[in-house]
This record gives C-alpha cells, structure tokens and sequence, in this order.
C-alpha cells in the first residue's frame, strides 16, 4: 500500500542520509537512482527522490511512466508558489515521495536556477519535517558541477556523493571531474564522495579501467552492474525491475547497494 506523506513517522527516528548522484549524461543515472528507490523503499525505509535535471524523467519508472509536474512548471503557471507539497509531489512504487525540479523554457534562462529555486521551496514548505524520510536521493544533470548543479555538494543539502561510471573514456573523465569538484568542497563540511557505481557498458577491460581509476582517486567501487535486459524491459512497462521482475539478478544488485548505503 503506497504510504501518504503527511502520515506521521512512527518508526523509531534514525538519521536521515542525502546522497547525490552524479555522472556523464546518458550513463544511467536516472535509471540507478530510481532502482535505489525502489530497492531502499522495498526495505521499508521512507524515500525522497529529487529529480534535479530540466529533462524531468528521473521519476517516471516510480510513477508506472507517467510524467510528473514540475515545480518549474508550476512556478510559471501560477503567480505564487506553491502553498502544499501535494501540488509538487506524487508517491510512487513503495511510497518514494517523487519531486522533479524541471528547467526553464528552453532557450531561456538557467536550467542550475531551477534547482536552488526547488530546493527554496521545499525548505520553505518543511519538505523533510513533514514527510521524515530515512533517506534522500538527488539525481543530478550530468557532470556539471558548477552554478545550481553543484547545490546539492556545497550548499549542504547533501551528505554524500555517489559517480556512477562505466570503463568509457569519457564517462572516467566525468567521473574524475565531478570527484575533483569534491574534493575542492570538503574544507568546508560539504559533501564527501562515498563511492562509484559501475554500471557497465561491456566495452574491452572495463573492470581494469575502473579499478584503476579507483585506486587512482581511493574510491571504493560499491556495485558493479551488469547489462540487463530486464531493465529496458521495465521501463517499457514505466517500471523499475524491483516492481516488475523482483526476482532477477540485476534487482538483487540493486538490494544489495541499499544495503551497503544502509550500513
């Protein structure tokens, strides 16, 4: 049964963990934070997803495909913002309380706005007091890690960082950037990096590459992710394995990470 957000949490209070996640455009992050979701909410615990990217599909294989509202789309179609959560929001396979801050009308404005802009909101309308997750996850745009894209690293409201990579040349040069933007941050209490997520392209020796670059930058690799055909056939169905084929090998790897990030 899908939980409302504005039930109380009874649970016994444990401290609340924010991730982000970041890596090239086109790696799969979405597709990996939207599996973690599932996986951690699979697990009973209370779950934000933030989609953070004006493309605004973070969400959609939580919400059985279906897009969901933006809060951009919402502050240009109203005059004040937004007085509720239930006007920004919509709960998803397992009770992940889904959010997408969307962008600007292409071609104007900055997309890095509409995140600061978001997260404004949502610390106006007591976002994490009113729903009590045990764990939040912002899927952030790319590898930018400048302007709003860089907020959830250096303005506190993340904890750790998560770079998902492949063997791929520049999907490693990406993922040394973004490690780089860290590291810059963590004088001032920021976010640290917590680990990389392989999700494998199955190019020629992938997993030397990436050992390497971990070693290199003294990032454990905290899942490696085989190519799964199960995953392109949930998302069909707007659906992540742990929902459609909870039974397969990949959702066991996606468990598996929840249970890392948990420890």
């Amino acid at each position: 049964m899908t939980r409302k957000f504005h039930q109380p949490h009874t649970q016994e209070a444990s401290p609340m963990q924010k991730i982000a996640i970041y890596g090239k455009g086109g790696i799969g992050k979405s597709t990996i934070t939207s599996h973690l979701s599932a996986a951690l909410a699979a697990q009973g615990k209370r779950v934000i997803q933030i989609g953070c990217d004006p493309k605004a599909d973070s969400t959609s294989n939580l919400l059985g495909g279906q897009p969901l509202p933006t809060v951009m789309d919402y502050l240009r179609a109203h005059d004040d913002p937004p007085r509720d959560l239930a006007s920004i929001t919509r709960e998803g396979f397992g009770g992940v309380l889904c959010i997408e801050t969307g962008g600007p009308t292409p071609g104007l404005g900055c997309a890095g706005r509409g995140i600061i802009a978001t997260f404004r909101i949502l610390e106006d309308l007591r976002l994490f007091e009113t729903f009590q997750p045990d764990i939040v996850l912002y899927d952030v745009l790319g590898d930018v890690v400048c302007g709003g894209f860089a907020a959830p690293i250096r303005e506190g409201y993340a904890q750790d960082v998560l770079i998902v990579t492949s063997g791929e040349k520049m999907a490693l040069y990406a993922a040394g950037n973004i490690a780089s933007a860290v590291e810059n941050f963590k004088d001032r209490g920021y976010a640290k990096t917590r680990g990389l997520i392989l999700n494998r392209r199955n190019i020629p020796n992938e997993t030397e590459k990436v050992q390497a670059f971990a070693k290199e930058r003294h990032l454990p690799i905290l899942a490696d992710l085989p190519r799964a055909d199960e995953i392109n056939q949930a998302e069909e169905q707007g659906k992540t394995t742990l929902e459609a084929y909870p039974d397969a090998a990949i959702s066991q790897k996606f468990r598996d990470l929840a249970q890392t990030l948990l420890k």
